[in-house]
């Protein structure tokens, strides 16, 4: 048993790594040399995992075009071979990866704009809950400043220099290479999944803060005057009116 699990562990390792030799035991038909037929395995398993990224990051791909984003994904799969058999997880440090990789710097909004798919993409397989109804939360009027919100389990915040909300969609929307006349300044993205379909919202001012806030378990109370602190335009009324339509409160209880 101990000397299969070692040839298994041998075999993974070296078709997720381009550099290592074929396993001694790995051998080819009549004796022959199994290396280009384990040399074209590799191939379909690095296409294989890049075909995975291609997916989950779409607007990416666009973004800089198809031959550099599978060369760039090529190179992520390279440094950071699945860790699971599950390739539900694959992916979780590309954006990470983008912003570090030399040749995407000519695009500074591409890390963050993957941020944003990976976002989306958790938000698509997180777990199911009811958003809470407006009578519900108006229930709860009388002690709603010490309330504390439960957001739904889908809930992502995405932020960013970039206007990366507007990128998105433009990407998604035209199907350009690249947004023309961007806006200035950066954007805050909040991604959920309240019924069947994951919504991406732009943030309004102090909104990234007040809703991490609330993620950390403060009351309604305390996540405004931390949004306030950060940002003196933030309006309380406006940012709780947009958690509601966008059906990311989940429940509601006093402290």
């Amino acid at each position: 048993m101990g000397g299969a699990l070692e040839l298994e562990g041998a075999f993974t390792r070296a078709v997720l790594d381009a550099r290592a030799e074929v396993p001694a035991p790995v051998v080819g038909r009549q004796g022959k040399s199994p290396s280009r037929r384990f040399a074209v395995y590799r191939n379909n398993v690095y296409a294989s995992l890049i075909d995975v990224l291609g997916s989950r990051f779409p607007v990416s791909a666009r973004l800089v075009g198809e031959e550099f984003f599978r060369a760039m994904a090529r190179v992520y799969v390279a440094q950071t071979p699945p860790a699971s058999p599950v390739l539900l997880h694959y992916g979780a440090e590309f954006a990470d990866f983008v912003g570090t990789f030399p040749p995407a710097s000519a695009v500074p909004y591409l890390a963050c704009v993957a941020r944003l798919e990976w976002a989306w993409h958790r938000a698509y397989h997180a777990k199911d809950a009811a958003p809470l109804s407006l009578t519900e939360l108006a229930a709860t009027s009388e002690t709603a400043k010490q309330a504390v919100l439960t957001l739904h389990p889908s809930l992502q915040v995405v932020r960013s220099e970039y206007p990366v909300v507007t990128i998105w969609q433009l990407a998604l929307r035209d199907g350009k290479d690249e947004p023309a006349r961007l806006p200035a300044g950066g954007e805050d993205a909040l991604v959920v999944r309240p019924n069947l379909d994951v919504e991406v919202r732009r943030l309004p001012s102090g909104g990234a803060y007040f809703v991490m806030a609330l993620a950390a378990g403060a009351t309604l109370l305390e996540a405004a005057s931390r949004a306030s602190g950060e940002a003196p335009d933030f309006d309380l009324e406006a940012n709780l009116a947009g958690l509601m339509t966008s059906g990311a409160i989940a429940g509601v209880a006093a402290r």
